[in-house]
């Protein structure tokens, strides 16, 4: 380094400065008698004004708010301009005092994103004419990108996911657009495909039956009614009884019957048990379909008188009632009433 060289300035040993090692100052350059005209200072020449609406993440009738056109290192880095070809000492004072309302807006929208500290808000103005005010979004917990140096971290650091991107843009237009304007910016779409066939949940793990005809497969489950209509089956203690309802059409099992060779012997035994009741229900069910209790005839059809002798049985032995009908007892086991 030379002798004469100017000596570093202290912010070189600041930690948010950016870099490290050996640095030297650049030599002043002389200045110029006249200074080069800015981008767009004509309004036809001008970029900002010749871009249309949807290249903005919203818009306004007065104010537009644009991005970058790739993700950057920092989480969002956006401009603010007017719509009206003007520079910030021009602006007349209706925009001006809007200008701070929009200048408050936007940094609250920006800084309701996850994972962001503060927002710098700069103004320079000496590469385009046309009045820009920038936002950057400082990431939380980053110390070392307080200060000054926060725009040209944006370019050392590592770029940020497009979709995180595009997901904070889509989330400050829709924060803007609350208050008014259009919102462009739309959050990433979802990289959803759906699948290639659709099975019914409630058939997983059936077999096939190779074409076999629902009517003619052998009923699976005790109660199965065989008449095509479903059976409901309602699920009991193991000490209630276990049968089938067959003017329901429900089917009683009881959580012993259920359990099967996997149940305890006190599960079995009482499986065993509401098996006996549950046939003896049935064979009492059918014996009431089949011989309905008859009625007495009617007061006029009943005789008036004995009958004659010599109709009257000769024996000695009186005739006895009808056998009465099989009836179950509490224990499963066949009675005869008497």
């Amino acid at each position: 380094m030379p002798d004469n060289a100017a000596p570093l300035p202290d912010f070189t040993r600041w930690p948010s400065f950016p870099f490290e090692g050996d640095l030297r100052v650049k030599a002043l350059a002389a200045p110029v008698a006249e200074e080069p005209r800015r981008s767009g200072e004509d309004a036809t020449d001008c970029v900002a004004c010749n871009t249309p609406d949807d290249a903005y993440i919203w818009v306004s009738e007065r104010w537009r708010v644009r991005a970058m056109d790739r993700p950057t290192g920092l989480p969002v880095v956006l401009i603010l301009e007017c719509r009206s070809h003007l520079d910030l000492g021009d602006l007349p004072n209706l925009l001006a005092a809007e200008l701070g309302v929009m200048t408050v807006r936007l940094e609250r929208a920006i800084r309701s994103l996850d994972g962001v500290a503060r927002v710098h808000v700069n103004r320079w103005g000496d590469g385009s004419a046309h009045m820009h005010i920038w936002f950057l979004a400082r990431p939380h917990g980053r110390l070392q990108l307080r200060g000054t140096f926060l725009s040209l971290w944006d370019d050392i650091l590592p770029v940020i996911p497009e979709q995180q991107w595009r997901e904070n843009l889509a989330l400050v237009a829709a924060w803007l657009a609350d208050f008014g304007g259009t919102a462009n910016a739309e959050p990433p779409h979802i990289a959803w495909q759906s699948p290639s066939t659709i099975s019914d949940p409630s058939t997983a793990g059936v077999p096939e039956t190779d074409g076999e005809p629902e009517a003619s497969r052998e009923p699976g489950v005790a109660g199965d009614t065989g008449a095509g209509e479903p059976a409901v089956v309602a699920e009991t203690d193991a000490t209630e009884v276990s049968g089938t309802d067959k003017t329901a059409g429900t089917v009683f099992v009881s959580r012993a019957a259920r359990g099967g060779e996997n149940g305890t012997p006190s599960d079995r035994e009482a499986a065993a048990e509401d098996q006996a009741g549950t046939q003896a229900l049935a064979e009492t069910q059918d014996l009431k379909e089949a011989d309905p209790p008859q009625s007495d005839p009617p007061q006029s059809d009943r005789p008036q008188s004995d009958p004659p002798q010599s109709d009257r049985p000769q024996s000695g032995v009186a005739e006895g009632p009808a056998p009465a009908a099989a009836m179950p007892s509490p224990d499963g086991e066949t009675a005869t009433r008497r």
